[in-house]
């Protein structure tokens, strides 16, 4: 492929695989340049009874797609605080997306209790377009279909069929964040009391108040007593 360049990439539509949703269901489409600021200010302005996204922040919540950020009208702040929220959100994400769109849901579903959760993991299929860099040697455009693992994660407020695999049951998460927060608290204690050095000196062989004492050259070398015996035994041999 060293003759060819990626000219672009073609996403295939892939159907939903929750039949029987409501065609005013809000879908969130998750991507790697999404930002998950943006993506929860969206999804909680249409899923919180009274949204606090829309708390000093106007009148229009963003929604964002590959990076891109899109206005989204909404009514007046009075008014949308008597709007409905949405029974039922759908977050999909492909490829790198697959992760922050579970980042999403775990943070809307920690945000509004209830939530009653669906996953289907399925591929989803992407056309990458190749054309040669010298079209004059004669070489043809190449078409390369690839299959990328996706998410699709439904959220509903009304209890969904718990027989489908995927399901999920709304959890307690407030015990769930405690019971983590009061392990980490005890793992770090634990680090601590093992870290402490034990103070006091021993009373070793060789060794000071500051540690061990290495000698020094002068402290190996005989003294004049050591050498004049030798000197006068040698004498009298």
């Amino acid at each position: 492929m060293e003759n060819y360049s990626k000219a672009r990439t073609v996403e295939q539509p892939c159907p939903c695989p929750f039949p029987g949703l409501s065609s005013d269901t809000n879908e969130v489409r998750v991507k790697d340049g999404s930002k998950i600021r943006n993506l929860m200010r969206y999804a909680l302005s249409r899923m919180e009874v009274k949204p606090r996204a829309l708390e000093g922040e106007g009148m229009q919540p963003k929604s964002e797609e590959g990076g891109s950020t899109t206005e989204v009208q909404e009514a007046p702040y009075s008014q949308a605080l008597e709007k409905m929220p949405s029974r039922q959100i759908v977050f999909t994400g492909m490829g790198k997306g697959v992760s922050k769109a579970i980042t999403c849901v775990e943070i809307l579903k920690r945000r509004v209790k209830g939530l009653h959760q669906q996953t289907r993991l399925l591929f989803s299929t992407v056309l990458e377009v190749w054309e040669p860099l010298e079209p004059a040697a004669g070489l043809d455009s190449l078409t390369v279909s690839r299959n990328i693992p996706a998410i699709w994660v439904l959220l509903s407020r009304d209890p969904l069929d718990a027989s489908l695999p995927g399901y999920q049951a709304p959890g307690n998460f407030d015990a769930l964040w405690a019971q983590a927060a009061k392990e980490d608290a005890g793992v770090a204690g634990g680090q601590r009391h093992g870290g402490r050095r034990k103070r006091g000196g021993g009373g070793g062989r060789g060794k000071g108040p500051g540690g061990p004492v290495r000698q020094t050259d002068r402290s190996r070398e005989p003294g004049k007593g050591q050498s004049r015996g030798k000197g006068a035994l040698a004498g009298q041999e």
